[in-house]
């Protein structure tokens, strides 16, 4: 069985070749360890093995990692669907919430950051294949929110993130992050308040290097890192 710093090792070499066949600089994109149910030790010897910063999906995750010394020295994003009674305990604790997925999600975060003196850093999460089971904001709805962003002034969008339909075989879903690449283009080409455009997040353990070659800057990494999640643990 592989360890996971020979798992990150590999992944980096895979990271680069489709960097350098998209004629783009591989240090250009960073690697997210998706850590959804993984130990603090295992957190930390993904981050010694050198991802440059740790996702997760769940709050009583954080909760329980953080106070073991996880996340140290890397940033911490939040990358799973992200309740508004939970908010209080993610903003500016996270130093990225990936997973705006709605207006309200929005306006909670907005109130939260306020309230404490900070300004969040976000992104958007698009639904890209139109499914009924994903949340997620339209193409057309993440585009007219960016315009937005001046009426939430604790609020600073980063990019956009998606989760494509599962695909069938290799190379199904670089049509949908092709979209999401014109989209982000798009958007980072108007000039909005509140607008930083420097993040998309796109791309898990199955299909990072398509995502990669089509214009991701931030892949997300579970079971490729740390091998397959145990759900009877759960």
């Amino acid at each position: 069985m592989s360890t996971i710093a020979e798992n990150v090792a590999s992944i980096r070499e895979k990271m680069a070749e489709a960097a350098k066949q998209a004629g783009r600089d591989p240090e250009s994109i960073r690697l997210c360890a998706a850590t959804k149910m993984n130990d603090a030790a295992a957190v930390r010897e993904a981050i010694a093995a050198g991802v440059d910063c740790c996702g997760e999906n769940r709050v009583q995750e954080i909760q329980e990692k953080r106070p073991q010394g996880a996340y140290e020295g890397k940033p911490l994003h939040f990358i799973g669907h992200l309740q508004t009674n939970k908010v209080k305990y993610i903003v500016g604790v996270v130093d990225l919430i990936e997973s705006v997925d709605r207006l309200e999600l929005l306006e909670c975060i907005e109130k939260q950051a306020a309230k404490i003196g900070v300004t969040q850093d976000v992104l958007f999460e698009v639904n890209i294949g139109a499914e009924e089971s994903k949340s997620g904001f339209t193409p057309e709805e993440a585009a007219q929110l960016a315009a937005k962003m001046g009426e939430y002034p604790h609020v600073r969008l980063h990019g956009l993130m998606a989760i494509p339909p599962v695909s069938e075989k290799p190379g199904d879903n670089c049509r949908y992050f092709a979209e999401m690449r014109n989209l982000f283009v798009d958007i980072s080409a108007k000039k909005y308040d509140n607008v930083s455009m420097d993040c998309l997040s796109m791309g898990m353990s199955g299909d990072y290097p398509d995502a990669i070659r089509e214009g991701a800057t931030l892949v997300r990494v579970g079971t490729a890192i740390f091998g397959a999640r145990n759900y009877n643990k759960v």
